[in-house]
């Protein structure tokens, strides 16, 4: 598909017992100043459905629900793009709200420059809690993310990310869309549509505002798969990992070195501990204008980069070490 003028958009969202953020969802697409897509909403195996929340919008929306038995987002999202009418499938996490202007930038973009496949960055909107713009930050921020996430990717090779992405129904029946993988599963098919010779690109303005996880527990689960994930990749795809990957696990492992040496030796070796955590106060509370956020980023932060390195410390002994199956490694983690 590579005709401009007669794009048709389908929105495609996958979700598991999590209502509420389906309704704060379809509340921005009733207010984007373009509605021309239809949304398609996968329920993935929930006890708490958002049929309600559904048949609400169908007033102001071209809306379809439908329910399956639980398989996890990434075939969830394929489900729904074989249902979809349209010839470019947009994926969308349920914890994400949109701008009103979305769909124009998207159309715009696609229009002018058109690519195989997209995907756009979250920030964090002033309705959030300051808990979820701490974890924004953390999440988006180079101090913690080293430039991968946020917006400051590589444009040559970009890798989408199923929260906020696009592609041509083209891409999706040469790749056959998202594999079994219960995560990491985005930049896996990422790296197929580049590796078919698919063109990608970020779109810098079609941000999402993105909620993540509510609650510090969850976010470290959230992270800590994460980790687990990209050395799933690596052992599928070896050229993927990059050494800022590995960084989280040698920052884990240089804290508590330093924690031991400040202890045993000198109390002096806790100062680049004290340092880092002064540069991410420091930094988040400049560009979020509160010191509240810029302490409780300091937490997000370290949750975050010991959940993703010990997440990867840990499939690192399992896959590479032990030379377990992803699945044997995991069952009792991701597929039970």
């Amino acid at each position: 598909m590579k005709a401009h003028k007669d794009l048709v958009i389908s929105i495609v969202v996958p979700v598991y017992n999590r209502p509420q953020e389906v309704t704060e969802l379809l509340e921005s697409l009733i207010n984007q100043t373009n509605k021309d897509f239809e949304v398609i909403i996968i329920e993935d195996g929930s006890s708490v459905k958002c049929e309600q929340q559904v048949t609400d919008s169908k007033k102001f929306l071209d809306i379809k629900y439908f329910y399956k038995s639980n398989s996890g987002p990434g075939l969830s999202r394929n489900y729904g793009c074989e249902k979809a009418e349209g010839n470019y499938c947009i994926f969308l996490d349920s914890d994400c709200v949109l701008p009103n202007q979305y769909f124009d930038v998207v159309k715009r973009s696609l229009t002018n420059n058109y690519v195989d496949a997209f995907g756009g960055p979250d920030k964090a909107d002033e309705s959030f809690s300051n808990l979820q713009k701490a974890i924004n930050y953390s999440m988006t921020s180079f101090f913690t993310t080293g430039g991968i996430r946020g917006g400051g990717e590589k444009l040559d090779k970009f890798y989408p990310r199923s929260f906020n992405m696009g592609l041509s129904k083209e891409v999706f029946d040469v790749t056959e869309g998202f594999s079994k993988m219960r995560f990491g599963e985005d930049i896996d098919l990422s790296i197929r549509i580049l590796g078919n010779g698919f063109k990608t690109k970020l779109i810098r303005d079609a941000y999402v505002f993105h909620k993540r996880r509510t609650s510090l527990r969850q976010f470290f689960k959230q992270i800590y798969n994460s980790g687990i994930a990209r050395i799933n990749l690596y052992k599928k795809y070896s050229e993927s990992l990059k050494f800022v990957h590995s960084l989280p696990s040698f920052f884990i492992i240089g804290v508590l070195l330093l924690l031991v040496l400040s202890v045993s030796v000198s109390a002096y070796f806790i100062f680049p501990i004290v340092l880092h955590i002064g540069l991410l106060f420091l930094d988040a509370t400049i560009k979020n204008r509160s010191i509240v956020i810029g302490f409780l980023a300091v937490i997000t932060s370290y949750v975050q980069l010991f959940a993703y390195g010990s997440g990867f410390l840990l499939a690192f002994w399992k896959r590479v070490v032990l030379r377990k199956e992803e699945y044997s490694a995991f069952k009792n983690t991701f597929y039970e």
